[in-house]
């Protein structure tokens, strides 16, 4: 049986290797890679490219990975200072996000994906965390992941995928303020948004925290079983997607 191709949307960052520095260069952390290839799929890197979503069509399921903050425009905010945002993953990521949505594949939003998951979903952000909960407790340190307890709605997909799950890693400054059309399912004690959800699809998920790096990283797990499961495009009715979130208007 085939493994299930799962895009994973990537970074384009300027970085150092060997002999070379600076060097602008396609990446995405190799821990995602490895959690998708454990549970039984076969890892695809996406580069930014919002030119269309036709590479969905190969595809059986999409994971959008952590990285930069959301542009606030995309959601009609004025920019914080401390925000740094990535435009071309963005426009990217929004791109594939549709793409998805309307071919009714399964989606997995990590940190900056979940954030996007609920932009894209006509939600908003919290732009620096720590003015909200007056904590540092979700970033600790450059580097250093937090670890905190969270809850889980009875019934919903992200309790069923976690069961047993009752503490996640942390490492975010941003967070979803608004979840837009999509379904709250998890929260972090001080009742940071750790979970999103589309009840009306078969598998959209958002986590704010990064399962990639724990040692059992259900919902990866939970997205490759979903891409397993779906049905042959024959026989999958086609469905509009949200709108893609576009800059709006301040």
């Amino acid at each position: 049986m085939r493994r299930p191709l799962i895009g994973i949307s990537a970074y384009v960052e300027p970085v150092d290797w060997a002999v070379w520095r600076g060097v602008r260069a396609v990446l995405v952390p190799e821990a995602y890679v490895r959690a998708v290839t454990v549970a039984g799929g076969r890892a695809v890197v996406l580069p930014p490219d919002d030119g269309d979503g036709d590479v969905l069509t190969v595809l059986d399921g999409l994971l959008l990975a952590g990285g930069a903050d959301v542009g606030p425009g995309r959601y009609g905010h004025l920019p914080d200072p401390r925000t740094e945002d990535r435009p071309d993953r963005d426009a990217g990521e929004l791109t594939l996000l549709s793409a998805a949505l309307a071919a009714e594949l399964p989606v997995l939003g990590v940190c900056r994906g979940m954030q996007l998951l609920a932009v894209a979903y006509g939600g908003t952000l919290h732009q620096h965390l720590p003015d909200v909960v007056g904590h540092e407790g979700h970033r600790p340190a450059p580097g250093v992941y937090g670890a905190h307890p969270a809850r889980f709605a009875p019934g919903s997909l992200a309790a069923t995928v976690l069961a047993g799950v009752d503490r996640v890693n942390s490492y975010h400054h941003q967070a979803v303020a608004d979840p837009g059309r999509l379904t709250v399912s998890g929260w972090a004690a001080d009742g940071v948004i750790e979970a999103v959800e589309d009840p009306g699809r078969p598998f959209v998920l958002g986590v704010q925290w990064h399962p990639e790096n724990e040692p059992d990283p259900r919902p990866i797990a939970a997205l490759v079983r979903a891409a397993r499961q779906r049905p042959p495009a024959s026989d999958r009715p086609a469905r509009p997607a949200p709108r893609p979130a576009t800059p709006r208007g301040r």
